[in-house]
């Protein structure tokens, strides 16, 4: 019997572990290789096969829809299941356009993960009940708007910047760890601020702390 070669993205060990006694409680799945960053993860698949990638999306070097795209570009083929607790409302549909072929909210339970690994193995994509329920609705040309947060009209890289102000960072940090200039970060702060009616720094500062507490 061949066994399927998972790799685990998370700079969380406790659950890496967790993912590690499940998966290897299936008889044909073994977790081959962990990744705790982007730079680790890119490392072991540029010299490694994994036969399926296994990401989180807030990763301690980067964001992992930017390590989804890095992946999808390189490794077509690779398929690859996003673990995440951000909200699935804000992010599944992001990470599918990155290059994921599933979403997991990290509280599902056991069964529903080995569910969504053999799901996304056996070349089809999945999502939840509720966000099927949603992007079908959106493709009928339908959407509900009114459960829609202003936050969903950030773009990535936005949505990042406004991630990282709400843990706490200065407009020079976020620059260093983004690799771009602070004037195009000032840019973002005051894109983010256009696009959520705010009007100062201080509301801007204020809205990315609560959205950020509300979203751990």
């Amino acid at each position: 019997m061949y066994t399927v070669k998972i790799m685990i993205v998370d700079d969380h060990p406790l659950v890496r572990t967790g993912f590690r006694q499940l998966i290897e409680s299936e008889p044909d799945l073994s977790v081959c290789y962990e990744a705790a960053n982007m730079a680790q993860a890119i490392h072991v698949i540029n010299n490694s096969k994994p036969d399926l990638a296994i990401v989180d999306l807030s990763l301690p070097d980067g964001n992992g829809l930017e390590l989804i795209k890095r992946i999808h570009a390189r490794y077509h083929d690779l398929p690859i299941l996003v673990s995440s607790m951000h909200d699935e409302d804000l992010f599944a549909e992001r990470a599918l356009r990155a290059g994921a072929k599933g979403y997991i909210n990290k509280q599902e339970v056991g069964e529903q993960v080995i569910a969504a690994l053999r799901q996304v193995l056996a070349g089809k994509v999945y999502l939840s009940s509720h966000m099927l329920a949603r992007l079908a609705q959106e493709l009928s040309g339908k959407p509900d708007r009114s459960s829609q947060s202003p936050v969903e009209h950030l773009s990535n890289r936005e949505l990042e910047v406004f991630e990282l102000i709400g843990h706490g960072m200065a407009t020079g940090e976020i620059a260093d760890r983004l690799h771009l200039s602070v004037k195009t970060i000032e840019t973002h702060r005051a894109n983010i601020k256009s696009k959520l009616r705010l009007s100062t720094a201080g509301e801007l500062i204020r809205s990315a702390v609560q959205w950020t507490i509300e979203t751990r």
